[in-house]
């Protein structure tokens, strides 16, 4: 194959590429992955909830005797405990489950202006418990909880409240502990020797976007290991022994259960449509760690540093973390997310500034060759091997590199990818403002209205797709099949419109990025410029 050829068939494909994943990300949900867990279906009774077989030790059985679904519906009035604080207000139904988590701040506001609940009353509960006896399970959906305190204030200082339900043979009491953050301390015990299991709960719903998020289950293993478990891909159970964290997650937020010290013995099942469902078993006694609420790095970061690990970025999280840890300190020293984005697209773009000028100019040169190289194809079209290698002879003579224009397009994947995972999981973003008229950087640029027909105007990505116009325009290409080169130039239109559903902070990234490329291009395009014009005077000397 010309390697000419070869050189713009990757360019495209490496374009087409980053079209088809932003497309996808937008319009398909999470795609399914290997590492998910497996469970076996079978009946279920109407009226309680399902039970997990008996086991010699407190790791359920890799096979249920029921389906996992939800248990009973509750309605308002079963309430038997509040708590409040200034970030969230939780509340506990009658089977001793935290029933609905409310969170109060300002910047979880949903577009109606109401505060944001996480999970969905149909759903399992955090906090409910089952038992490995059949009939014990039974009974423990019949019989409700009665709770020391009906409500409780934990705005300033930690509180507690302790949950009693009395069956025929046994007594089961929760005592939890919550603080101000939406961390809590639960221990759970009976009063004789009862194997039980207690679940984080259905993930919490609260996250209604179509980006491709990834929701399910995480597990830190005990040779801390990450597990993801994705949504829709569960289809048999999978116990994990000695798991320090154990989470439910959707987009931003998150329930889970931590014992950092001795670990727990985890089961993940299926719940719904093969979505997993997170148990962790107890015999007698059982003390856990855990927390509700958005995953917010300061706030699981000052309950443990190990915490943070259930901020999941997908693929890329290895490089995902250390460009969100960055973009943190940044905005440490400069108060304002959107700033701290732009100093760091600064940052990448000082930092990739010498192989993208390199390409660059490859470009350039390219370019210069182009007529040649289309009459060393017309001259040897019959003869491939010599038209390679006097393809090669001309790029060694004028020292072009074929890939080297490619090679600030393939730096520039993973670091875009890798951003757009940070971007989009990163709660921090949510209900940060940046200047003017962008209040929010999480979500996408469509406060502003055309007047008359009040449609959204959005300006960002419109101000992305100009300037990658631009940029194309005055960077040289050697294009010499013409679909290939519509395909090329039609580029920005399709980013814009695909970028007009992408959160702000995500386009406000790649219109700086657009604007230093521009500013760099102008620089190369004048200094190869003048280079050239130096090249033809040393020959016009020669000549003389």
């Amino acid at each position: 194959m010309e390697q000419q050829d070869l050189h713009k068939r990757l360019l495209i494909a490496l374009i087409l590429s980053a079209l088809v994943f932003l497309g996808y990300s937008y319009i398909v949900p999470s795609p399914k992955t290997s590492n998910t867990a497996k469970i076996e279906q079978n009946s279920t009774t109407n009226n309680s909830a399902p039970v997990l077989s008996e086991t010699p030790d407190t790791t359920p059985a890799s096979e249920t005797t029921n389906t996992v679904k939800a248990s009973p519906v509750l309605s308002n009035e079963d309430t038997i405990a509040t708590i409040k604080s200034k970030k969230f207000i939780a509340t506990i139904d009658k089977f001793g489950r935290i029933s609905q988590f409310t969170l109060l701040e300002p910047k979880y506001k949903t577009e109606e202006g109401k505060a944001l609940v996480l999970f969905d009353a149909k759903q399992v509960k955090p906090l409910e418990v089952r038992f490995s006896n059949t009939a014990l399970n039974d009974e423990a959906f019949k019989v409700a909880y009665s709770s020391d305190k009906a409500e409780i204030n934990v705005e300033n200082s930690e509180q507690s409240v302790v949950l009693t339900q009395k069956l025929s043979s046994t007594t089961v009491t929760k005592t939890i502990t919550f603080k101000p953050s939406g961390e809590y301390a639960l221990k759970i015990s009976t009063s004789i020797p009862t194997q039980f299991f207690v679940t984080t709960g259905s993930r919490p719903v609260a996250d209604k976007a179509k980006y491709m998020a990834v929701k399910g289950a995480l597990v830190k293993e005990a040779d801390s290991t990450i597990k993801i478990l994705e949504d829709g891909d569960v289809s048999s159970s999978e116990n994990f022994k000695k798991a320090s964290i154990v989470s439910a997650f959707d987009r931003y937020y998150s329930s889970l259960f931590f014992d950092l010290k001795n670990g727990m013995n985890v089961s993940i099942l299926k719940e719904g449509d093969d979505n997993p469902l997170a148990f962790v078993g107890g015999n007698q006694n059982l003390v856990l760690g855990g927390y509700i609420g958005s995953k917010e790095y300061k706030t699981l970061n000052s309950i443990s540093p190990e915490l943070t690990d259930v901020i999941e970025y997908g693929w890329f999280t290895w490089l995902a973390r250390p460009f969100f840890s960055l973009i943190q300190s940044i905005h440490n020293y400069v108060g304002n997310w959107g700033w701290a984005i732009v100093i760091f697209t600064i940052f990448i773009k000082v930092l990739l500034f010498w192989p993208t000028y390199k390409g660059m100019l490859s470009m350039q040169k390219l370019k210069d060759l182009a007529p040649k190289m289309k009459d060393i194809k017309e001259k040897f079209k019959d003869d491939p091997a010599k038209m390679n290698m006097k393809t090669m002879e001309l790029y060694k003579k004028h020292g072009a590199n074929p890939f080297g224009g490619c090679l600030p397009i393939i730096l520039q994947i993973p670091i875009f990818f890798a951003l757009y995972r940070v971007l989009l999981n990163a709660d921090e973003l949510q209900g940060a403002p940046w200047i003017l008229w962008i209040h929010d950087l999480a979500r996408a640029d469509n406060q502003i209205l055309i007047p008359f027909i009040n449609l959204p105007l959005p300006i960002l990505p419109l101000l992305m797709g100009v300037t990658m116009w631009y940029q194309q325009k005055i960077t040289p290409s050697n294009f010499t099949d013409p679909m290939q080169e519509k395909i090329f130039k039609f580029f920005p239109v399709l980013m814009t419109v695909f970028f007009i559903t992408f959160p702000a902070g995500l386009v406000l990234y790649w219109l700086t990025n657009n604007i230093l490329s521009i500013g760099q291009q102008m620089f190369v395009n004048r200094a190869y410029a003048k280079h050239k014009l130096e090249e033809i005077e040393a020959h016009k000397h020669k000549g003389d």
